[in-house]
């Protein structure tokens, strides 16, 4: 931003108008609202630009009441010195990204003159704005810059104004002033003018004082040094001075003039303002003589004093006394000029000052000195203000302590060291006066109980740490018992709080008394904690003993309430229990002599039954300390007065139900009442009943059980009765089944005898004796199952023995021809696997007896019968010639091989393999389908 070469000229004459932050004046509204007229502009303004903004003085289509001068426009009218035409902003550079033509109130033209005050300077701007472009005819240029004329001519009169209304009040305070006050002219000093204090108090007239001069009044040897004066430099005379000055009556006065340089009536003059000091100067005559009369006695006085000046501190006095404190001759006051520099802590001055001007002296103020050999040493020190030699000035009066000081540091470096030992220790300490008032206490005190020294001003110790009488009572008969012994109490800190505290007492021989005490509520509240935890497992061994002795619910329940009322100390114990509809029926009950009885009692509730006991289902429990402030419901409350409850604690009796997401079931609520009185709950409290309602629930359940076992159980043994009747009864029919059946195969056997004897054909009698052979193995089963102890089922061994040595019988071949040997482990098949296994080793033991041994060869049938767990396997084995090698056993006419195959395959579900060298063995397997024992 570019600005007027004459800027600082300009700036000094617009401030000289002062019409800057003025109020509207109707005569620059008129003018503005004239030059929007004729020019037909929707903003016309008058403005003032200063070194920061441009300020409207009129104003008339915006509101705004100035702008920054940075964006103005006046800012580059006062550069121009005829009139500045902008037809369109946004084609001038200096005006396009202006934030008054881009946004509100977007100038688009703008015409201003520039205001030219006398001096040539231009301190401001008319002009019109329109939010169109437009150019503005000469005519219009023409109006606009006679109507700024006409600004700067009211600007004019408002400055006449102005100086015209300083004059009047220049003459009215110069007049009425209460000094003496004149104007005389600088070159001759005449009189110009006087005030009316002047001609009161000199006695010339108004007229007389104009046709004097200056020199008429001031005594002879004071107009050389005037004069002299006078020549000097103009700022020279703006200064006060001191003179001696005659009044018409003669008598001498001494005044003080103040002088400043004016111009008055065309005349370079000089207003004196005139202060007669003539009583001053006596007084500070007659206090130069009292000092005089003080140094005598200051020298006198056997007590350090010096005084000093206020303003610097510069030593004006001291006396012989002070010299010798400090080590000082009196010539050494040349090097040693401040009295500051006699403190040890130089800040101490500000401290005294500060003291002095708040109080007006200082007395009985401790302070530490140095000497000027650099020791130092301690006075009790008093300050005053007084003038001395006409000057301001500060009286010090000293008294050396150092001895005392040094007594006093000693005395406190001992007490330091006990009460550091006082405030470190890890007890708490306090000291009591003989009226039981608190002296002292140490900082583990203050921080354990809350409280500080100062809380027990105007209140009882005792009454603020023990609230209760009983507990008061208690310490004041511990404290008066006077024994070095540790007393356990419980003490009120000042949150409120409750504490344990140990304490002893140290009865002083001046009556005081000191107590020491620690904090033990940790202590406390650990063996409070085992305490509980002992009673809580002596309560849960009670219990426990009490389900191991007996399965009897009723005895189980007895025992608890018992035993919890005897723990907790509380008047009724109970348990309810709950029916399908919330109601309920109190089952168990220990209560205190005193107390009405409620077994027994039936309680409909409605207040479970609407939504208050389905928290229990949730494992809620609850202490109440008062049932009145609980926010227990109207119906609740009324139940429990019901049975006199004033406090309770409530656990429910949750009964775990089989299945992942199975709610537990909600049997009925173990319940301590308080009926004396209301009770706080510690919460250990509420855990034991909590805790105590596991096992009250195990033991519910497990008389649950019993009772559901004991039931099953004479309905099983009623039941085991009527099938061991019927089993009796199918096993001496299947018995007489498997009787009837072997005497039935006996008898085809022995026709089958009968029929061979008959025959002469070879073939036909060995086909009728392999029939009858088969027939008996079938028979042996039947007979070994009707004789055997577990019908149903066959003992193996003892029938693959007894059916191979029958066959060896049948066809009369003696154990030295042919060995038998058998291996049989101990496995019991069904009817139907035996008789399949008898014929398979019926038909396979008679091929081997048959075509094996041929011409009475000896030889050895082994018979092997195995276990393997999930199946049986059978191997027979025997030494003979053997089958042919191209000989297909699967495939033949053999009736024996192809049942043996059937038999196996089919009729046991196995498989068999012929095994030909070195000698011959089938080998049988199938799963197995019977039970091991």
């Amino acid at each position: 931003m570019r600005l007027p070469k004459n800027e600082s000229q300009r700036l000094e004459l617009l401030h000289q108008y002062q019409i800057l932050d003025t109020p509207p004046t109707e005569i620059f509204d008129e003018l503005a609202q004239l030059a929007a007229d004729v020019c037909d502009a929707p903003i016309a303004l008058i403005s003032l630009v200063d070194a920061e903004r441009e300020w409207f003085k009129s104003k008339v289509g915006i509101n705004q009441s100035e702008i920054p001068r940075s964006v103005s426009f006046g800012a580059y009218t006062i550069l121009e010195s005829e009139i500045l035409i902008i037809p369109d902003t946004l084609e001038d550079e200096r005006f396009a990204t202006n934030p008054l033509v881009i946004s509100q109130p977007y100038c688009r033209s703008y015409a201003g003159v520039p205001l030219i005050a006398g001096k040539g300077c231009a301190i401001g701007s008319l002009c019109v704005v329109d939010s169109t472009p437009r150019d503005f005819c000469v005519k219009k240029q023409r109006i606009l810059q006679r109507l700024a004329q006409q600004v700067i001519r009211c600007l004019d009169l408002h400055q006449e104004k102005i100086i015209n209304d300083s004059q009047s009040s220049f003459n009215l305070l110069f007049l009425n002033h209460p000094n003496p006050m004149w104007v005389f002219d600088c070159q001759n000093l005449q009189f110009l003018n006087v005030n009316n204090a002047a001609v009161i108090h000199y006695g010339y007239s108004r007229e007389e004082f104009l046709q004097m001069s200056l020199t008429d009044i001031i005594i002879p040897e004071n107009p050389p040094i005037l004069l002299a004066n006078l020549c000097q430099e103009e700022s020279e005379i703006n200064r006060s001075n001191q003179w001696r000055h005659r009044r018409k009556d003669g008598h001498i006065i001494d005044v003080e003039i103040i002088a400043n340089t004016i111009e008055y009536a065309g005349y370079k003059a000089c207003l004196a303002d005139v202060r007669d000091i003539t009583h001053r100067k006596r007084i500070e005559q007659a206090l130069q003589e009292n000092e005089a009369k003080l140094r005598t006695i200051f020298q006198a006085i056997p007590i350090p004093i010096v005084i000093s000046r206020l303003s610097d501190g510069l030593i004006l006095y001291a006396n012989q006394e002070f010299l010798q404190t400090v080590l000082l001759f009196p010539d050494d006051l040349v090097n040693w000029q401040i009295s500051s520099e006699f403190y040890q802590n130089p800040h101490e001055r500000h401290i005294i000052l500060e003291k002095l001007t708040q109080q007006g002296y200082v007395n009985n103020y401790e302070i530490q000195l140095k000497r000027t050999n650099g020791t130092s040493f301690w006075a009790i020190a008093s300050f005053q203000f007084l003038t001395f030699n006409g000057e301001a000035a500060i009286l010090k009066v000293l008294y050396d302590i150092t001895d005392r000081k040094n007594v006093e540091a000693s005395l406190k470096a001992q007490n330091d060291f006990l009460r550091n030992i006082f405030a470190n220790i890890p007890l708490m300490i306090a000291l009591i006066n003989v009226k039981g008032q608190l002296q002292w206490v140490n900082q583990e005190w203050e921080s354990i109980l809350g409280w500080n020294l100062q809380d027990f001003q105007n209140q009882d110790i005792l009454d603020v740490l023990y609230p209760q009488a009983e507990d008061r009572q208690h310490v004041i008969n511990f404290i008066q018992s006077a024994q070095r012994i540790w007393g356990d109490f419980r003490t009120q800190t000042k949150s409120g709080l409750v504490i344990d505290t140990s304490w002893t007492n140290i009865n002083l021989a001046n009556g005081q008394i000191i107590g020491i005490g620690q904090n033990i509520t940790e202590r406390k509240q650990i063996e409070r904690a085992l305490k509980t935890q002992v009673e809580r497992e002596q309560l849960m061994r009670t219990v426990a003993g009490r389900i191991r002795q007996s399965l009897n619910l009723q005895d189980i329940l007895d025992a608890t309430v018992r035993e919890v009322r005897d723990l907790l100390q509380v008047d009724r114990v109970v348990v309810f229990r709950f029916a399908g509809d919330m109601s309920g029926t109190v089952v168990a009950e220990s209560v205190a002599n005193g107390w009405t009885a409620s077994i027994g009692a039936k309680v409909e509730d409605t207040c479970f039954q609407t939504g208050a006991g389905k928290e229990y289902y949730q494992g809620s429990k609850r202490a109440i300390a008062n049932i009145y402030a609980a926010g227990l419901s109207q119906c609740h409350i009324q139940l429990l007065e019901q049975f006199e409850v004033k406090a309770n604690l409530v656990v429910p009796i949750l009964l775990e139900v089989n299945g992942e997401n199975s709610q537990p079931y909600l049997w009925g609520l173990l319940i301590a009442h308080q009926c004396s009185h209301i009770r706080e709950w510690e919460e250990h409290q509420l855990d034991l009943l909590d805790q105590l309602s596991v096992p009250i629930a195990i033991a519910i359940q497990q008389s649950t059980i019993l009772q559901q076992a004991q039931t099953e159980i004479a309905q099983r043994q009623k039941a085991e009765v009527e099938l061991r009747s019927a089993l009796a009864e199918k096993e001496v029919l299947l018995k007489e089944i498997h009787h009837r059946v072997k005497n039935n195969l006996q008898i085809v056997s022995s026709l089958l005898q009968l029929q061979s004897q008959t025959i002469s054909d070879p073939e036909v009698i060995k086909v009728l004796r392999d029939s009858q052979n088969r027939i008996d193995s079938i028979s042996l089963i039947h007979k070994n199952l009707y004789t055997a102890p577990n019908i149903g089922q066959l003992d193996v061994a003892d029938y693959i023995q007894n059916l191979a040595t029958s066959l060896l019988i049948s066809y009369q071949v003696s154990p030295a021809e042919i060995a038998l040997e058998t291996y049989i482990d101990s496995v019991y098949l069904n009817v139907d696997a035996a008789i399949a296994c008898g014929l398979i080793i019926n038909e396979l033991i008679t091929n081997a007896l048959k075509h094996a041994f041929p011409n009475s060869t000896l030889g050895k049938i082994v018979i092997r019968l195995c276990n393997l767990g999930d199946s049986i396997e059978i191997t027979i084995q025997d030494n003979g010639i053997g089958f042919a090698n191209d000989f297909n056993w699967r495939n033949t006419n053999s009736l024996g091989l192809s049942l043996v195959y059937d038999l196996v395959t089919e009729q046991l579900e196995g498989t068999i393999t012929l095994e030909k060298a070195p000698e011959t063995l089938f080998r049988i397997r199938f799963p197995q389908l019977t039970l091991q024992q």
